[in-house]
């Protein structure tokens, strides 16, 4: 890894600490419901994935563990990375203090490989992942080789064009590439889940486009069993969005999907 990206990602890493604190106290996370029972999942994932019980789970880039404990909690066996050490921490906290058996470790997610050695039935990444990473196929790559044969790798993440804009102007002003090679710098004070919280957000990130996602994984010998757009989020997230009777967000005129979902299956071993 070059020196630079060695910089972005103890960067962003830097920033994640911060945010776990302020995420955990934040009315989005809800972490004394999700302590009473409540599941932290999405419909979309929910859909996907079915019924996990008794199946080998890895989820990437957990955060402080709340889908992966929801996952422990429906039965399945549950491993979760994240490349913020206060979040794994705070994760292997409410493990112990949930009495679940669910795994966390600490890693860059492309080196997920080097740090645990077991394959899965099922991969699994959501909402705000992706665009921390500035090359898609050594993600794509790590999937592979995590997965069992017969193996599900599913995403549900926000769409392309959703990272094409500058959230932190008003109004939000479409400024970056969709498929962007070169890096893009942000720092702000407060985070998506507390816009008043007492830190300053400095990040690094890249905007992928669907096909760099879709080749990512096939050239990793992964197949793609469908790809889906979604006008609605189910995270009040981005500016200018409006609740449904559903409880998911949309924007008034509907003109870009908010969400993409993926779902990718590994039919035979690669060496």
């Amino acid at each position: 890894m070059d020196s630079n990206k060695k910089i972005y990602f103890e960067t962003n890493k830097q920033t994640w600490n911060q945010k776990v604190k302020a995420h955990a106290e934040s009315d989005m996370y809800n972490l004394e419901a999700f302590k009473q029972g409540k599941s932290s999942l999405m419909p979309y994932e929910l859909e996907a994935l079915g019924n996990v019980d008794g199946k080998l789970l890895l989820h990437l880039q957990c955060h402080f563990g709340q889908d992966t404990l929801s996952w422990s909690r429906m039965g399945a066996i549950c491993t979760g990375v994240d490349i913020s050490n206060e979040g794994i921490k705070l994760a292997k906290n409410l493990n112990d203090e949930l009495q679940l058996n669910t795994r966390f470790v600490c890693c860059n997610v492309l080196e997920t490989s080097k740090y645990v050695k077991d394959q899965f039935d099922i991969v699994f990444t959501s909402y705000g992942v992706i665009g921390w990473l500035p090359d898609l196929k050594p993600w794509g790559k790590m999937i592979a080789e995590r997965l069992k044969v017969g193996g599900m790798f599913f995403m549900a993440e926000f769409h392309p064009i959703v990272w094409m804009f500058d959230n932190l102007e008003e109004p939000p002003k479409m400024k970056y590439g969709y498929m962007q090679d070169e890096v893009i710098y942000e720092e702000y004070e407060g985070t998506y889940a507390n816009e008043d919280a007492k830190i300053t957000s400095k990040e690094y990130g890249w905007n992928h486009g669907l096909s760099e996602v879709v080749n990512a994984l096939t050239e990793a010998g992964l197949h793609i069993e469908y790809l889906n757009e979604y006008n609605e989020s189910p995270y009040n997230v981005l500016p200018n969005l409006t609740e449904t009777e559903n409880g998911m967000f949309v924007l008034k005129d509907k003109l870009y999907p908010l969400i993409f979902s993926l779902k990718a299956t590994k039919r035979q071993s690669f060496v």
